[in-house]
């Protein structure tokens, strides 16, 4: 069974930074996905970032380009998100979630496994 759990959230100022790291668990065949998904209070969940099981691609909503970027260790089967330059819009939990195949969009039907989240909040 794969199992993803999300680690680093926390509370921190505006402008400030913040690590997140998903820990990926289980035997996992073929292609696949880890994506970064968030919701607000209030607001529906979105697709924040995503990479390829080989690292080789990636993808980032606009609003968060150019301040997060994703990585992966595969020796550790960790993926990370490093959020610099935080906004109080950040505010969120975060949840990685896995998707099989070589897609890397953060189409939300097509993420299967999803770790419990992780609280990020940013204060202004």
């Amino acid at each position: 069974e794969v199992q993803l759990v999300e680690s680093g959230g926390g509370l921190v100022q505006a402008g400030g930074s913040l690590r997140l790291s998903c820990a990926v668990s289980g035997f996992i065949f073929g292609d696949y996905a880890i994506g970064w998904f968030r919701q607000a209070p209030g607001s529906e969940r979105e697709g924040v970032s995503c990479i390829s099981s080989s690292g080789g691609r990636t993808y980032y909503t606009d609003s968060v380009k150019g301040r997060f970027t994703i990585s992966s260790d595969n020796a550790k089967k960790t993926v990370y998100l490093q959020m610099n330059s935080l906004e109080p819009e950040d505010t969120a939990a975060y949840y990685c979630a896995l998707a099989r195949g070589s897609v890397v969009v953060p189409v939300e039907e097509w993420y299967t496994y999803w770790g419990q989240g992780t609280q990020v909040t940013v204060s202004s």
